[in-house]
């Protein structure tokens, strides 16, 4: 029988008492490892977190909970290889979409370090300048900032098992925020050795850092109103959240990243030949293909001028044609499976739906898979779609299919364009190409209404630009709507949700021995 992997909390390592479930190759459907919570005493983890962790890390500065950071990056730097062949092994994933999720982890926790050492020596943060409320300003108003008393649970997706931990992970801890962390059960085994590492490297106090794996049955029961807790995943998860009694009684703090819809925007008046068409069908089909697609950020719906559809669906179509599909053991292979089978059923059933309402522009399912038997295999091949009717057909602006899967969509003029951009319903990240200034700019504001972040290119920054799908540090991450309507990253923004803001009222002199710094 494989390993079960063990559970960290309350301080220590424990097994669960089931049989676990089982974590698979999606390549070639073996067995690696096992996950189990049953039977934990999960008030007794989460009291611990709350009580000694959160004590713990409270009584550091921001600035030395910065140098925690900096040093949890140099453990999982150290162990980056092991992390590379688990994330192959049990996500399927080519070097280049496990560097996306391991090395971005990393990265971002390295710039939260960066950022907290500017922080300093303080234990809360003033939000703006304090204020008068009497005559000579003899009595004031400061607002503080100040680690929220609870811990941060962690409900994570199965796409991004390291990354996906270490961007909540990274400003929570820098807030004083102990973390518990629950993985998505289908690729829990990345999580679990990061964890595992930074814990046995003695990083961080007894209780900051907890992570249970399998079912998450009973954990929002164990939250109480100062803790606060953070959801990646599907929308109709992240409704049974909002309806816990934790949140609608408690009122627990909750941040939501679910669908979303996002699209890419081809601005008009240019030719097939021009720049910003070579762009964009680059830039798509680097989206479709990337994790295999499975990015709550990648591009679903490509908006083109009607009289460039032909052109730029051959653009595209002429770049996944050169996708190599298969065993990510293999060199010659350039895009890794799905995360599982039942994953891969979901995609063909969404993808046999939107099929109902477009034509295929370019279906590389008739393509054979390198070094991967089809019928265990959770390798997808990328699907272009088209619709003709971008007004009649609302599936392709609802429906997300998680996988190598987009829609491309013409518009008839700039104003149509945006109308179905905003169709999405709220968005992760719009794309806009184009080399207009004026035009981009008035087209981002727009769309900003919409999508939590827009990314423009233009044919200076083509090698520059960061991609319409990477999630930056620097920049805020999430979207309204049907998106989530959570926020989370944008720099030290971040530390907002682990905080609670207080408005201290009293003469000068005690405000200035508070010594607060100024805040995010």
């Amino acid at each position: 029988m494989t390993e079960l992997l063990a559970n960290h909390i309350a301080g220590r390592w424990q097994v669960g008492s089931g049989p676990g479930s089982r974590l698979m190759d999606p390549v070639l459907g073996t067995e690696l490892v096992r996950v189990d919570a049953s039977g934990l005493d999960l008030h007794a983890a989460f009291a611990f977190a709350r009580d000694t962790g959160g004590q713990a890390l409270r009584a550091m500065s921001y600035a030395q909970r910065a140098q925690l950071l900096a040093e949890i990056a140099a453990v999982l730097q150290a162990h980056r290889d092991a992390y590379y062949e688990i994330s192959t092994a049990n996500s399927g994933t080519v070097k280049n979409d496990t560097a996306v999720d391991v090395d971005g982890g990393i990265y971002t926790l390295s710039q939260y370090a960066k950022w907290g050492a500017t922080l300093g020596n303080v234990k809360h943060l003033s939000d703006g300048a304090a204020v008068a409320l009497a005559k000579e300003a003899a009595f004031q108003s400061l607002h503080i900032q100040v680690p929220t008393r609870g811990v941060a649970l962690f409900i994570n997706a199965f796409n991004f098992p390291g990354w996906g931990l270490w961007e909540k992970a990274a400003p929570a801890l820098l807030s004083g925020v102990p973390i518990i962390i629950k993985p998505a059960t289908a690729t829990a085994w990345l999580t679990q050795r990061m964890v595992r590492d930074v814990i046995d490297a003695g990083v961080l106090p007894p209780g900051a850092l907890s992570i249970i794996c399998g079912s998450a049955a009973g954990l929002m029961d164990q939250l109480q109103p100062m803790d606060v807790l953070s959801f990646t995943g599907s929308a109709d998860t992240a409704a049974t959240i909002r309806s816990h009694h934790a949140i609608t009684r408690h009122s627990v703090r909750c941040n939501i990243e679910a669908d979303s819809v996002n699209s890419a925007l081809l601005l008009p008046g240019h030719a097939a030949s021009s720049e910003a068409v070579t762009l964009l069908a680059r830039e798509v089909a680097r989206e479709m293909t990337i994790k295999s697609g499975q990015k709550c950020t990648a591009i679903r719906r490509i908006l083109v001028p009607q009289n460039l559809y032909d052109e730029v669906a051959q653009a595209i179509a002429a770049q996944l044609a050169k996708v190599t599909v298969g065993n990510p053991h293999n060199d010659a292979v350039r895009m890794g499976s799905l995360v599982s089978r039942a994953q891969y059923d979901s995609v063909q059933q969404g993808l046999n739906q939107l099929l109902t309402h477009t034509t295929a522009l370019y279906d590389g399912r008739a393509k054979a898979l390198v070094d991967a038997d089809p019928g265990i295999a959770a390798c997808a091949q990328p699907v272009l779609l088209g619709t003709q009717d971008p007004d009649g057909s609302a599936l392709v602006h609802e429906m997300e299919v998680f996988g190598p899967v987009a829609t491309l969509i013409p518009y008839r003029d700039l104003e149509h364009a945006l109308a179905l951009a905003h169709r999405g319903q709220g968005s992760l990240v719009c794309s806009i190409y184009g080399d207009d200034s004026d035009a981009l700019a008035a087209a981002a504001s727009d769309l900003a209404a919409s999508h939590g972040r827009v990314h423009v290119v233009t044919p200076d920054v083509a090698k520059l630009h960061t991609g319409h799908g990477n999630v930056m540090p620097q920049s805020l991450h999430g979207g309204p709507g049907r998106a989530g309507g959570g926020a989370e990253l944008g720099g030290l923004r971040a530390l907002d949700f682990y905080h609670r803001k207080s408005a201290m009222q009293a003469a000068p002199c005690v405000l200035q021995a508070l010594g607060a710094t100024t805040g995010v």
